[in-house]
């Protein structure tokens, strides 16, 4: 039984009985599997079962095809799924002038905190016709601030100057703004504080239609993995100020209220805002 055999197909294979083990089949041959194939010798010839090849590789190359379908099926719709839809457009922000200041050599690092960039973020992307609507619109906090006033959260000013920013005192602390009616939130601008590449803590932002913020609450973004400001636990990254400003994905939520948390940030405990915008589809 063992030994060299003859080629099968014009195929210099190696012996069949160093293939796999060999099984006893009726009429006192001797049976091989093959790669799919069976084998058997009978009297003395090594004999290939056509039709148990043919089979197999028919089978074989209907699952290439499945699997060939699915893949270039799920590549098409991974595309799709990417791809922007017509009636929506990059969201335009008008950005202020980087800071004067420099990097800081001993930069906040971790698993939680996004690396910094000096590159232009990806374009996101927004329906047609959204308009920055906290513009002008009336702001609330927790605490009145030491410097500045809260009208300037929204007056549209956001560079890197000291006249531009308002501070509060340290702990978590929140701002609102008041959009005067619920509309569709597509995306959420923020500019807390890029005097200086920093880190905000606890950074929550959270819309709803109830101004106590009580009932209906959505959170759209959250990035305290520790809970301490006991909003609950977010899964969001920490991220550096620049001059880009952080947009939080609206997700077309319909809210009148929009309110956001910080508690300090790396440089210092202190709360610091210089611009919220919200950009929604006005009501006709």
């Amino acid at each position: 039984m063992c030994g060299a055999v003859k080629p099968v197909g014009g195929r210099a294979d190696r012996p069949l009985a160093d293939a796999v083990p060999a099984r006893r089949c009726r009429r006192g041959r001797f049976c091989f599997e093959y790669a799919g194939a069976f084998f058997y010798r009978k009297d003395g010839d090594v004999q290939h079962m056509k039709s148990e090849s043919k089979r197999w590789i028919c089978n074989l190359a209907r699952m290439l095809t499945l699997v060939v379908g699915c893949a270039l099926g799920t590549a098409r719709i991974a595309t799709a799924a990417d791809a922007p839809a017509k009636d929506t457009e990059p969201l335009a922000l008008k950005l202020p002038a980087p800071t004067l200041k420099g990097t800081p050599e001993d930069l906040p690092t971790g698993a939680n905190i996004e690396p910094l960039s000096d590159k232009p973020r990806p374009p996101f992307y927004v329906p047609k016709g959204v308009k920055n609507v906290a513009l002008g619109k009336p702001v609330t906090s927790s605490v009145k601030p030491f410097t500045g006033e809260l009208s300037q959260i929204t007056d549209g000013k956001k560079e890197a100057f000291d006249y531009d920013c308002v501070e509060m005192k340290k702990g978590t602390q929140w701002i609102q703004v008041d959009l005067g009616e619920s509309l569709p939130i597509y995306a959420i601008a923020m500019w807390h504080d890029h005097r200086y590449i920093q880190v905000m803590h606890d950074v929550i932002v959270q819309v709803s239609d109830d101004p106590e913020f009580q009932n209906g609450v959505t959170t759209l973004f959250n990035n305290d993995v520790d809970n301490s400001s006991g909003l609950g636990v977010g899964s969001d990254r920490e991220y550096f100020e620049t001059h880009y400003g952080k947009i939080v994905d609206g997700k077309g939520v319909k809210a009148r209220y929009v309110r956001s948390y910080t508690r300090g940030g790396s440089l210092s405990a202190l709360n610091c805002w210089q611009e919220l915008e919200v950009y929604a589809l006005p009501s006709q």
